[in-house]
Order: C-alpha cells, then sequence, then structure tokens
C-alpha cells in the first residue's frame, strides 16, 4: 500500500539523518576547533540540542496535523528537511551548522505526524503490525545511517548531508504524487495553545486518565531503553576491549534483529495472544535481558542476549497501538507529539543518568567495581513499569472478557 510505504520510508528517513552523522559528527566539528575538549562538549550540545528541538516541536506539528490534516504538515516537514541537510552541508561556521541541526530537530519530530497518519488508517485488526513498521523503520535507519555516513563521507564531509537532502527531496516529490489526506474533515479541531504548548501538552496527557498510566509506562521503558545508545560502546570496549568495528557490529546485529522483531511479531504473534499479553511478555523480557547484559562475562554471550533482547521488541508497537486505541481520532496529533516529546525528554536526561551510574562503578577507587550497573538500572526500571502494569492489563482482560461475554 503506498500510504504506508510512505510513512515507512518518512519515518525510515528520520532515523536515517541520524544515523548518518554518528561516525562523521566528530570530523565535522573539527573542521571548526582541533581542541579534543572543546570537541566532545560540542558533540554533546549537538545531540542534547537535535532532542530538545524535538520536544518543543512534536506536539506543535501534531497540533497542526489536527487542524490542518497530516499531509501538508508531512510535506513541508520533508520538504523543510531536504533544505536543512543542504544548509548544514555549506555552513560556514560552528554557529550555522547549530542552526540546521536545531531546524533538523524541528522537521524530524515529523515523527510524530508519521505516527499520527499510521493511527489514521490502522484499525484493531492491523493496528499493531502498523506500529511495528514504525519501529522496524528507526531501527534499519540506524543500521544503514552509519555505513552511508562512513561512504558519502568520502566525498568530503558535506557528502552525507548532500546524500541526507537528496533521499527527502525525493521522498517529498513521492508523498506530494502519491498521498492522501488520511484526517477526514470532521475529525479535525481548531488550534490551541494548551495543545501547542509541550508542557501543557504533556501535563494534560499526564493526567489520570484510561490511558495516562499506559503513557507512564511508556516513559519508563523509553528511558530505560536508552541505555544502548549512551553507555554500549563504553561498556563494550572497557569490559571487553571491543574495537571500533566490533562495537558497530554488535550494534547492527541489535539493529538488524530488532528490525526483524518489530515487522514479524506484530504480524503474527501479537494478533494471537492479544495486544495486552503481548506488552506484558514483551516487558518481561526487556527487564530479563538488560539484566543479562549487566552480567554478561564472555564477548561472545553478548550476541545471544541480544537475539532474546529482540524479542522485548513487541512490546512497543503493542502499546502504541492500545495507547492510540484510547484516543479519539482529532487527539491523535496531540497524543503522538506528547509521545516524541517524552521520547525527546528521555534523550536529553539518560545520558546524564547512566553515565553516572557507569562512572560511579567504574572509577579507579569504587568499593564496588562493576561496569554493568547501568543495565541493571534500566532492568531495575522495567520491572518497576512491568509492576504498574500487571494490575492495570488484568483490569482491561477482564473487562474485554465481560463485555465479549455480556449478550447484546
Amino acid at each position: 500500500m503506498p500510504r504506508i510505504q510512505f510513512i515507512f520510508i518518512t519515518i525510515f528517513l528520520d532515523s536515517l539523518g541520524i544515523g548518518l552523522l554518528v561516525p562523521v559528527l566528530p570530523d565535522i566539528l573539527r573542521r571548526f576547533t582541533t581542541d579534543a575538549g572543546e570537541v566532545s562538549l560540542y558533540y554533546g550540545y549537538f545531540l542534547s540540542a537535535y532532542a530538545a528541538i524535538q520536544f518543543l516541536a512534536s506536539p506543535v506539528l501534531g497540533s497542526l496535523s489536527d487542524r490542518f490534516g497530516r499531509r501538508p504538515v508531512l510535506l513541508v516537514s520533508l520538504l523543510g528537511a531536504g533544505i536543512d541537510y543542504i544548509l548544514m552541508a555549506v555552513a560556514p561556521t560552528l554557529s550555522i551548522l547549530f542552526i540546521g541541526r536545531a531546524i533538523s530537530g524541528l522537521t524530524g519530530a515529523s515523527m510524530t505526524v508519521a505516527s499520527s497518519y499510521m493511527a489514521d488508517i490502522s484499525d484493531d485488526s492491523n493496528r499493531s503490525k502498523n506500529f511495528g513498521l514504525i519501529g522496524a523503520a528507526w531501527g534499519l535507519g540506524f543500521i544503514i545511517g552509519p555505513v552511508l555516513g562512513g561512504i558519502f563521507e568520502a566525498f568530503g564531509h558535506s557528502g552525507p548531508f548532500v546524500a541526507a537532502a537528496v533521499m527527502n527531496l525525493l521522498n517529498f516529490a513521492f508523498g506530494f504524487f502519491i498521498l492522501p489526506e488520511s484526517l477526514a474533515a470532521h475529525h479535525r479541531r481548531p488550534l490551541s495553545f494548551r495543545s501547542m504548548n509541550p508542557f501543557l501538552s504533556l501535563i494534560k496527557v499526564l493526567k489520570p486518565s484510561s490511558v495516562s498510566i499506559f503513557i507512564w509506562i511508556y516513559f519508563l521503558v523509553y528511558f530505560a531503553g536508552q541505555v544502548h545508545a549512551v553507555n554500549w560502546t563504553l561498556y563494550t570496549q572497557l569490559k571487553f576491549g571491543w574495537t571500533a568495528w566490533q562495537v558497530g557490529l554488535s550494534l547492527a546485529f541489535v539493529g538488524i534483529t530488532n528490525a526483524a522483531s518489530q515487522t514479524l511479531l506484530p504480524r503474527y504473534l501479537v494478533p494471537k495472544i492479544g495486544e495486552y499479553r503481548a506488552f506484558l511478555v514483551g516487558l518481561v523480557i526487556c527487564a530479563i535481558t538488560f539484566m543479562m547484559f549487566g552480567f554478561v562475562t564472555r564477548p561472545w554471550m553478548v550476541y545471544p542476549v541480544i537475539a532474546m533482547y529482540a524479542l522485548s521488541a513487541m512490546a512497543f508497537p503493542a502499546l502504541q497501538s492500545i495507547i492510540s486505541k484510547e484516543t479519539p481520532p482529532s487527539e491523535q496529533g496531540e497524543l503522538q507529539g506528547s509521545l516524541v516529546s517524552l521520547g525527546s525528554i528521555c534523550a536529553v536526561i539518560a545520558p546524564f543518568f547512566f553515565t553516572q551510574i557507569f562512572m560511579k562503578f567504574t572509577e579507579p577507587h569504587t568499593s564496588y567495581y562493576f561496569p554493568g550497573a547501568a543495565y541493571v538500572a534500566a532492568g531495575g526500571l522495567c520491572f518497576v513499569a512491568l509492576l504498574i502494569a500487571i494490575p492495570v492489563v488484568r483490569r482491561f482482560l477482564r473487562e474485554q472478557y465481560k463485555a465479549k461475554s455480556t449478550p447484546v
């Protein structure tokens, strides 16, 4: 179906744009400063700026799409992304480069609208499967992005940016000609300051409601999942002495197995056991495997744990489907924007949280040397989420059973 293909490609390109910069960003920053400390500092600022802008922009784009429809907001975001990558390719100063990255955070928030579009065209029979495709697209972007970034850097530091610009502009053209609107006119709603304010929007979705508890669980699990991005390289290089190539190989395996799981499990397993059970099973696997990552003693052990961890990938599509199903069509944009904003908050806070734990348990004079402490902490967060989820899911399952048993 062209609509689903377009959304898949759009989210893939959002992720690819992040992944493209992974191998080349330090060299790009060295164009403007040769001080190693400044390069590290600017690198952190660069990552945080993207996440912070996404936090601010996601509910705005979501609300705009609730008012004007998904199609125009998606197309403008893609066109803006293409132009922005060209700006970063020719940036003459570090300030211009940072402005470009900030704009990338704004256009990258199009994932909010893409997720809303997917919710619009989904029903109970395919919602989990379609949200699984979102996760698969995101995972593939992170696999392919660093590889392409390294390849295109051979054409100069601007190569990866030009490649990303061309891909976004081609997708804009693809969407312009084939993408229909998904949000019916009678489901649209007026713009309001409250819905576009990221803080007020978060307060609204976190207030007690039928889905707020699942959004809190979403936050905990998403936050725990950031441990890979923050600690994987530090952890494996310290514990196993891995080279950058070995780290990259292992991360590619993470991306491949997760993409496969998010494509296949929501399509074949979730319909058989139901979204609520799939969510719980995925959450249990997530908690256990994070603990296992913290305690592995040999490098080869990492790979079977990664394969087991991939099975937890069913949890997020099922959870997104549960939250989306309980939200009216006119509020999908605001909801998806709030979820992306929560993810952005995690991306800003998690590096400080997990790196501090890692440093505390690996510093020279620590009383208890344990490099895997951050992974154990992530597993603990998943167990907390599981304890919160079990009674809620049991209640929802009982309500479903009563609804089916009650004669019409």
